[in-house]
């Protein structure tokens, strides 16, 4: 399992593996403010986050445009109060 990613947020290893977060969420690519305020390179970036992890991002910010504006990079999304709490959480889970 060479290909195996560690998750960007808690750190860990999981056997499922990560997926692909898009930092500005791909529905928010064509929004006006979007284009205004980011370039393309910028909307492309993601990062690898573990299944668990991916889940609390959306769970704890349901809305894709306030993901995108508040919430664009890792820092960002650590600030988050219960995403912060969450990563604490799960980066001692197995």
């Amino acid at each position: 399992m060479a290909t195996e990613k560690r998750c960007e947020l808690c750190g860990r290893f999981t056997k499922r593996g990560t997926t692909e977060h898009h930092l500005i969420p791909r529905r928010c690519h064509r929004n006006k403010w979007f284009k205004k305020n980011f370039t393309r390179e910028q909307m492309r970036v993601t990062v690898s986050l573990c299944h668990d992890c991916h889940a609390a991002c959306h769970r704890f910010v349901p809305r894709e445009k306030e993901l995108g504006r508040h919430f664009h990079s890792l820092e960002l999304l650590l600030s988050h109060p219960e995403i912060s709490k969450f990563v604490a959480w799960v980066a001692k889970q197995r």
